[in-house]
Parts: structure tokens; sequence; C-alpha cells
């Protein structure tokens, strides 16, 4: 009984988890705020194991707005 319980709550835990990847609910407020402020355009990468964070990365690209158009700048 309590492991049918334990499997219905990991199931439900990981419905969960893959609902807030597909909605893109995976950053906090504060980092999504962050992001905006830098205008970030980029890729973040998250490495978990066991349910921590073992590694983390990113691959920018920031586009600015300048007085004659767009201009792109990859750093």
């Amino acid at each position: 009984m309590i492991e049918v319980q334990f499997h219905d709550n990991e199931e439900r835990s990981f419905g969960e988890f893959r609902r807030k990847v597909r909605s893109a609910e995976v950053l906090s407020a504060a980092m999504q705020r962050l992001l905006q402020s830098i205008h970030f355009n980029g890729r973040l990468s998250v490495i978990v194991q066991n349910g921590q964070v073992l590694k983390s990365g990113y691959e920018e690209g920031y586009f600015r707005q300048s007085e004659t158009g767009v201009t792109a700048r990859l750093q």
C-alpha cells in the first residue's frame, strides 16, 4: 500500500516536472528578470544528477539596438 502511494507521488511529481519544462517554467522569476534586463539571447545548459545541479553553462549572443539599426554582437 505504501509502495503504491510512493509510486503515485513519484508519477505525479514527474508529470509536474514535464509540464514545467514544456511550458518553460524552469527558471526562477529573478533569473528571468536578470536575463531580460541584459537582453540575453543564447542557450542555457544545466546538468542535473540525483536532483542536484552538477554543472551549468551558457552560449551567449547579445542583440542590442543601435541608432542605425540592429547590430548583433556575439561574445
